[in-house]
């Protein structure tokens, strides 16, 4: 049942946002939050929210547009559409962004727990292959 947001009236759609954020606010772990997103999004829109998340979060370390178009493969409308959420004054995605980098402390910074380039690539496909890389990766690391 698709909806076009335009022709939804404003009353109606400040009850169904709000009785998604509701929902969302009362799951309590990562695996509720998960199940349920799965459960009432498609893939493609998972897909898509993550990416723009992604997106956001190379903006705010600083990649150029073209870095990102070519490592992510995405137009560069997508790239201005999500500049221009992280410059309004809605700070959701600056908050996702921070709270990630906390989760990911622990890695050197972004680029090494999400290798975009073809190597890195490969060696998620075919991670047996690159059994050796992986081990000297983890001994240089320490």
């Amino acid at each position: 049942m698709k909806v076009k947001s335009r022709n939804v009236e404003k009353k109606d759609k400040a009850e169904y946002l709000d009785i998604l954020y509701t929902a969302v606010g009362s799951l309590n772990s990562r695996q509720e939050i998960k199940d349920f997103l799965r459960d009432v999004l498609t893939e493609s829109e998972r897909i898509m929210i993550g990416r723009r998340i992604m997106i956001a979060r190379r903006l705010l370390d600083g990649q150029l547009y073209d870095q990102i178009m070519k490592e992510m493969k995405v137009g560069p409308d997508t790239i201005m559409r999500v500049h221009r959420w992280l410059e309004d004054e809605n700070k959701g995605y600056e908050k996702v962004i921070t709270s990630l980098k906390k989760q990911f402390s622990n890695h050197k910074n972004f680029k090494d727990y999400y290798d975009s380039s073809p190597l890195g690539n490969l060696r998620r496909r075919y991670p047996v292959h690159h059994l050796l890389f992986h081990i000297f990766q983890d001994l240089k690391k320490k």
